[in-house]
């Protein structure tokens, strides 16, 4: 079973990876998020890199067992994968921050 588990992750991290490449070479991206994206090769940069960060994580960390000498490594995978999503967020439309306060004047 941990072996279905293990390709799963990589056929996941590999779909997210490719889905980040096609956004930095061609502006593509998934019909469900180009609603939001408006920046879309900054969007990839940060769906490749949180990618990469998580198979780092992955791989190095839970799946790798107990090797308490991977541990760094898998913490720089957080790291990047935090540094990914947040290059996501960057190159998604902001929002109204007026609607969400209920448009108060005090």
């Amino acid at each position: 079973m941990h072996g279905y588990f293990v390709a799963l992750a990589a056929l996941v991290a590999a779909g997210v990876a490719g889905l980040g490449v096609a956004a930095i070479a061609t502006y593509w991206v998934p019909p469900w998020f180009r609603r939001r994206v408006v920046r879309p090769r900054l969007w990839g940069w940060g769906a490749l890199s949180g990618s990469v960060g998580m198979s780092l994580f992955m791989f190095l960390g839970p799946f790798h067992g107990p090797d308490a000498d991977m541990t760094p490594y898998a913490m720089t995978g957080v790291a990047l994968f935090v540094v990914g999503q947040a290059l996501q967020m960057l190159g998604q439309y902001p929002g109204r921050i007026t609607k969400a306060l209920g448009n108060r004047t005090n």
